[in-house]
């Protein structure tokens, strides 16, 4: 069985021998999305003073950023990686207006619905070309799980 609580991951690992679970493990679930960079110096005054993250941990070459639970990286390297899509949500639609209002120059529209998904975003590039999203969830969703 499988659930998870506050961005805990609780495996349960249930054997059929004496009649239940013989063996219980719990592991926080967390990961780093890292990306290599040019602009590390760039990246970091950008991420911490237009977007809010804080600067988790300092490697000298690499650096970890987290927003809110999520934690991303970047790595100065001979070649930069742009692909991919770096999110950040907010709990309601008043967080995202007030990113937009941050972005409204690196933009690439106005926050919208976009009912596929259900959410409600708009997209920006940081300083080296990489995409960022700002939304926020439509539907039900708890964040803090």
């Amino acid at each position: 069985m499988i659930t998870f609580s506050r961005a805990t991951l609780v495996l349960t690992i249930a054997v059929a021998a004496c009649g239940g679970p013989v063996e219980i493990q719990e592991a926080p679930m967390t990961g780093v999305v890292f990306f290599n960079t040019l602009q590390l110096d760039d990246l970091t005054e950008f991420y911490t003073q237009r977007v809010g993250a804080e600067l988790w941990m300092d490697q000298t070459d690499c650096r970890i950023f987290r927003h809110g639970q999520f934690l991303f990286g970047f790595c100065q390297r001979e070649k930069s990686e742009t692909c991919g899509i770096l999110t950040f949500v907010y709990p309601d639609r008043d967080g995202v207006d007030r990113m937009y209002d941050l972005f409204r120059d690196e933009a690439l529209d106005a926050p919208r619905d976009n009912p596929r998904y259900p959410i409600y975003n708009f997209f920006a590039r940081d300083p080296e070309g990489r995409m960022i999203e700002f939304q926020m969830f439509t539907g039900e969703v708890d964040l803090d799980s």
